[in-house]
């Protein structure tokens, strides 16, 4: 039996981190990060993993699987108690899901241990490795995050602190990342010079500082939100309280993933002061002004296309409705046991409403078409269902470029808007128009251009590409053993 991935017209997540710093000794912080975690889960599904750290000692249990499946009641207590806690859930964007490459990766040297999560991907990722396996590192997983606690470790050696090591890293690393990190007595958050990935940092009640990758962890935690992580900043966090480092802050112009606020992020969050509930909401206002249609109806694609469908009802004055049910109790995958079925396996989890879209024209928002194959499905199960007609609009512009900055997109060869017209691309997905938005309407969708990295749209890489760029690049070089 093979997996069929739910939900394969979309770009993948990336990854979700999650940390806690207790000023005492509790035994909950294993159970603090499995909800923390669970909030995340939409960022990855492949694996998920969580480091207790008891002064020093660190206790650790890390698997493939959703957060519910790796983490039993039984497998939480076993945890321990501790004052630090790093968990990380998985979506593989450089690397492979084997387990060995299941975070946080926890790292031996010289000056103690070292818990490491991370969210993103780096572009120099190959170079570094090429030169840490020079001087003599041996590498145990196909990810660019060992890259980064390698890093790291060499650093440790020069600086008198571990956060002195880290910022010393960070002059070597180029890219995306988010990270969590637990020294023996410390927990550091950090964020690459750009912001390409979001890092946030709240309080509990009783004074724990809680750091995570979106708000609504936060909010699943019961913590209180403080602040985002600024780009390029250092957050240390220890007995002595809380100390920032900016040294590589305004380094670099800002560049947020827009796509955190199109589809990665869930709507309840707040990403760099954005909502990004009223971010989507905007977006279908936009497809509203600027590709209206005469209309019965509008509708969303369960989850991301939800708010831009609203957005766009409210701007267009058509009425919105709720045209599909989706399966609450089927992940992004499953498994399907033959080829037919994982074609199909879309009606698995969207089923539309005929009452609502039967006789009608019908408004489609979803918030993007990769390579066109399940969107094609979804306006084939509404042709069923009697629509009349149907008029996609997507709350994203046409895809054109490979992402290098933690999706999965890694080759522009399978993405449609690069081989069709969209015009062309309307009649492959069978509807009746189709509009997008532009890289100018995505970039104002806060109100005002806060600096997002628009690459994957055409609107330019702000670092230098990879070569390779693949995710799979570390396992093309050692081999397959690890598939």
């Amino acid at each position: 039996m093979q997996q069929f991935h739910q939900q394969d017209h979309h770009i993948h997540e990336e990854c979700g981190v999650f940390g806690v710093y207790s000023h005492r000794t509790t035994e909950h912080l294993a159970h603090l990060a499995y909800y923390g975690l669970y909030a995340l889960q939409h960022r990855g599904q492949e694996s998920a993993g969580i480091v207790v750290n008891d002064d020093g000692v660190f206790s650790t249990w890390r698997e493939v699987g959703l957060v519910s499946e790796v983490f039993p009641e039984q497998r939480l207590e076993a945890l321990g108690s501790g004052n630090i806690v790093v968990g990380h859930v998985r979506y593989a964007t450089t690397g492979s899901d084997h387990k060995n490459n299941v975070q946080p990766l926890v790292i031996n040297h010289f000056k103690g241990r070292m818990a490491l999560a991370h969210n993103g991907n780096l572009t120099n990722s190959f170079v570094l490795r090429q030169k840490l396996e020079e001087n003599g590192s041996i590498f145990h997983t196909t990810t660019d995050s060992e890259v980064i606690a390698y890093t790291v470790v060499q650093e440790r050696l020069k600086q008198p602190t571990i956060e002195d090591a880290v910022v010393a890293a960070m002059d070597h690393l180029e890219g995306a990342y988010s990270l969590v990190i637990s020294s023996p007595s410390k927990l550091i958050a950090v964020r690459d010079p750009y912001g390409f990935r979001p890092l946030c940092m709240g309080k509990l009640p009783d004074g724990s500082v809680v750091f995570a990758s979106e708000s609504c962890a936060l909010d699943a935690v019961g913590a209180e939100w403080e602040r985002d992580v600024q780009p390029g900043e250092v957050i240390v966090v220890g007995e002595h309280g809380i100390e920032s480092n900016t040294t590589h802050c305004n380094l670099r112009p800002k560049r947020l993933c827009v796509f955190e606020l199109i589809y990665f992020a869930r709507p309840d969050s707040i990403i760099d002061g954005a909502s990004i509930s009223l971010a989507r909401q905007q977006a279908g206002a936009f497809l509203a002004q600027t590709h209206p249609v005469d209309a019965d109806v509008v509708v969303g694609v369960p989850d991301s296309g939800i708010d831009a469908a609203l957005g766009y009802a409210k701007e267009s004055g058509i009425p919105y409705g709720v045209g599909f049910t989706k399966n609450k109790y089927i992940g992004r995958t499953f498994i399907a046991p033959n080829q037919g079925m994982r074609e199909s396996g879309v009606n698995l989890k969207l089923n539309p409403v005929k009452a609502v879209v039967k006789g009608k024209r019908v408004v489609l928002v979803d918030d993007s078409i990769v390579r066109g194959t399940t969107c094609r499905r979804t306006v084939d199960l509404l042709r069923k269902a009697g629509a009349k007609e149907i008029h996609m609009r997507v709350s994203a512009p046409p895809f054109v470029a490979p992402c290098f900055y933690g999706t999965d997109i890694d080759s522009a060869e399978n993405l449609i808007a690069n081989h069709h017209t969209v015009e062309e691309i309307a009649e492959v997905i069978g509807v009746d128009s189709l509009g997008y938005l532009t890289v100018e309407q995505v970039q104002q969708l806060t109100g005002e251009n806060t600096g997002f990295c628009t690459a994957c749209f055409g609107g330019g890489y702000p670092t230098p590409v990879p070569e390779p760029g693949q995710k799979d690049r570390f396992a093309q070089k050692i081999g397959r053993e690890l598939k």
